[in-house]
């Protein structure tokens, strides 16, 4: 079985295609793939990491006003579909898959009027602009919020869930706490503004560790991001926070082990990606959600919106962050028990851990269909 994998730009689009590529494999140990990004977007140093065959098309996104850069834009366009065939017709491939990202558009495209089965999968709640173009063109559509359900035909739509990492569910709680040495008595929030880190979520967090800094109910992990890490314990210092003093607060430019670290968390303050409310779900992590304020079609509020609604988190708008706000909103969390194993519950139910294992035999299934 061979398989085209496209997706692009962000992590949020690039990791579900390498998770779904890992499921795939179980299914099928045999098939063969080829992936197909650009060579700006992170995919082109991830895939290479993971040893899977890559390949670039020529393209860049559309400014969402006229401007000049479009036309050039339009240019690389046509070009990519041209290229797009190209590589579609010497692959051969039994089908191809989607995950978000402009460089889906000419690959998926090419696909489907070649007569190839196709499957794109729609992370966030409200799917993007080259989700929305292709719907007309693949088989079969898997979303990850039933929201996305009514932007989609309905006789290819599917509500999966969105595709996890294996190791998100692997370690148990007392793991976790033990891989960061942290306390078996206290509650672990786990604070992060993504893998590049988030300034407004660092700057609150200065007044957060402040205030509960030797508290004897709390421990805090925070990632700043390796550009911010400077920035953070120089203001923890201007505080009078000095952390080899304090017992409960970790400060780290990165964790490398995302899931142990999660494994040990009671409440999460994240962005509100896909991806990784995929993951808080999967364990049942209750989460003040501060959704990025310049995704496109303002996806995160929207993906952040669909876990209040549900009891599984709480929403602060990046314009309103400030660090009273951020204490005042965990102080509310932590001050029930029952109140936050609610929360604990109703992330649990939109866990969907099984969502990678869904499409990927959706994904089988069509390419039994394929004829040449």
């Amino acid at each position: 079985m061979r398989i085209i994998v496209s997706g692009g730009g962000t992590g949020g689009h690039i990791y579900p295609a390498i998770t779904l590529i890992n499921n795939i494999k179980k299914l099928v140990p045999n098939a063969e793939f080829l992936y197909v990004g650009t060579k700006k977007g992170l995919e082109a140093d991830i895939i290479s990491r993971e040893q899977i065959p890559f390949v670039t098309l020529d393209i860049s996104g559309f400014e969402r006003h006229l401007t000049m850069k479009n036309f050039v834009v339009a240019g690389k366009a046509l070009k990519a579909v041209m290229k797009a065939r190209s590589i579609v017709k010497n692959f051969k491939p039994d089908v191809a898959i989607g995950t978000g990202g402009y460089v889906c558009g000419p690959i998926l495209m090419a696909a489907s009027l070649m007569g190839i089965p196709a499957l794109i999968q729609e992370q966030n709640a409200i799917p993007g602009v080259t989700n929305k173009i292709l719907a007309r063109f693949v088989d079969k559509i898997a979303v990850g919020y039933k929201r996305a359900l009514s932007y989609f035909p309905e006789n290819k739509v599917v509500f999966t869930g969105n595709p996890i990492r294996d190791d998100i569910l692997l370690s148990t709680r007392n793991e976790g706490l033990m891989e960061f040495s942290l306390d078996t008595t206290k509650k672990t929030i786990l604070v992060s503004g993504g893998s590049r880190g988030a300034h407004s979520i660092n700057k609150a967090m200065l007044e957060v560790h402040k205030h509960f800094a030797n508290n004897y109910r709390v421990q805090i992990m925070h990632v700043t991001g390796k550009n911010e890490y400077d920035f953070v314990k120089n203001g923890l210092a201007d505080l009078g926070v000095n952390l080899d003093k304090v017992d409960n607060l970790a400060v780290y430019p990165y964790l490398y082990d995302m899931p142990k670290a999660l494994a040990a968390t009671d409440i999460a303050v994240f962005r509100a990606g896909a991806t990784s409310l995929a993951e808080l779900t999967a364990r049942g992590v209750p989460a003040v959600l501060i959704p990025y304020p310049f995704a496109a079609e303002n996806h995160q509020e929207f993906n952040a919106r669909e876990l209040e609604k549900n009891g599984a988190a709480k929403v602060i708008l990046n314009r309103e962050l400030t660090g009273e706000k951020l204490i005042n909103v965990l102080e509310e969390m932590l001050a029930s028990e029952n109140r936050l194993q609610e929360m604990v519950e109703a992330s649990r139910n939109m866990g969907k851990p099984s969502a990678a294992l869904a499409i990927a035999e959706m994904v089988v299934d069509l390419a039994k269909k394929t004829n040449y």
